[in-house]
């Protein structure tokens, strides 16, 4: 990293409002008491406006919502150990209390969806009008050729200007497209459902970011992911598909946003899942990085134990796959760090 004249303010304690324990629950948070607290902490630490960082730095915040992080949602990301979550959520806010003065801005990432998409039980049905049951379903580009899966008609609707036939159409174009890349089309509980409880920050994560933008003096920046109805979107970057089967636009790459993340001098990364969303999102960022400068790469810093993989006991375990993107992060130039390590920020 480039010398700076910034003084380092990593070694903040953590302040006394924070009960590790409070990851594992929803609660609400006491805006008024917290930014009183932060005004009063950032006196006492010096900790001086964001805007005066001569380094800056982002740390992004992947899908650190309910819906992923408390084992009574939808789809908690367990790990192997079957805490996975609540205790990266637990070291991540130990980082960022510690890391206060360090980190410029928060980007929050937002899993965001509603009933009908393509990857949710009602967009589907069997030959007898079935919606796919059971914790996850498998639908492949035989199934969905030979009628074994199919657009449910009664979704027609579910876009402007297009009909039941271009739907299937889509379906089919839609789960080769997977299968020739990252994953099958795996059709997922509901969840991270907007304007549930699950699409929200989880409680502890949400105060000390809103902590950060008192005593810093700046706003999280939240980015929705996974609303358009016709693809998913793993990666906050870019959706999984962004055509349709006659070649029309049907999604855009984020290209604001890795812009604005390619600006800071240093980006920290964790939250949920590493398997899925955090791999694929430092993937794009990644290919991006490389398609213009691959020096910029030693500007990202990976918490490892700031997130956790997808692991169903008896059904799926994608430990090792993410272990092995986090190595390819790694020799691409990436550094793979503990929360408790020092941080090039």
């Amino acid at each position: 990293m480039p010398q700076t004249d910034q003084p380092s303010r990593a070694g903040l304690p953590v302040p006394p409002h924070f009960d590790s324990a409070s990851v594992e629950s929803v609660w609400r948070v006491d805006y008024a008491a917290r930014a009183a607290d932060a005004v009063a902490w950032s006196t006492t630490h010096g900790i001086p406006p964001a805007r005066t960082d001569v380094q800056r730095t982002c740390l992004v915040l992947v899908d650190c919502q309910n819906t992923f992080c408390l084992p009574e949602h939808e789809l908690f990301v367990g790990g192997r150990s079957g805490r996975g979550a609540i205790d990266d959520n637990r070291r991540l806010c130990e980082f960022l209390y510690r890391h206060l003065g360090s980190v410029t801005e928060i980007v929050a990432t937002l899993d965001t969806h509603t009933s009908v998409q393509i990857f949710h039980p009602v967009f589907w049905v069997d030959a007898d009008g079935r919606h796919p049951a059971g914790a996850v379903t498998v639908i492949t580009p035989e199934d969905v050729a030979q009628g074994t899966w199919r657009v449910n008609p009664g979704i027609a609707g579910v876009r402007s200007g297009v009909d039941y036939e271009w739907l299937q159409a889509h379906a089919l174009h839609y789960v080769r497209a997977l299968a020739e890349g990252r994953y099958p089309l795996t059709v997922w509980p509901y969840h991270a459902m907007l304007g549930g409880i699950g699409h929200a920050l989880v409680s502890a994560v949400e105060e000390a970011a809103f902590f950060h933008s008192i005593c810093r003096q700046t706003a999280v920046r939240f980015e929705s992911k996974g609303s358009n109805p016709l693809t998913e979107n793993y990666s906050v970057l870019s959706p999984e598909v962004v055509t349709g089967p006659d070649g029309s636009a049907v999604a855009v790459r984020n290209h604001a946003l890795i812009d604005h993340l390619l600006e800071f001098d240093a980006i920290v990364i964790a939250g949920q899942a590493k398997s899925h969303c955090v791999a694929w999102s430092v993937h794009d960022l990644l290919t991006e990085i490389q398609a213009r400068d691959s020096g910029l790469a030693h500007r990202v810093s990976l918490l490892e134990d700031c997130t956790s993989p997808v692991v169903v006991p008896g059904v799926v375990d994608f430990t090792d796959d993410a272990d092995d993107a986090f190595r390819r992060f790694a020799t691409a130039g990436m550094r793979i760090v503990r929360s408790t390590e020092p941080v090039a920020i």
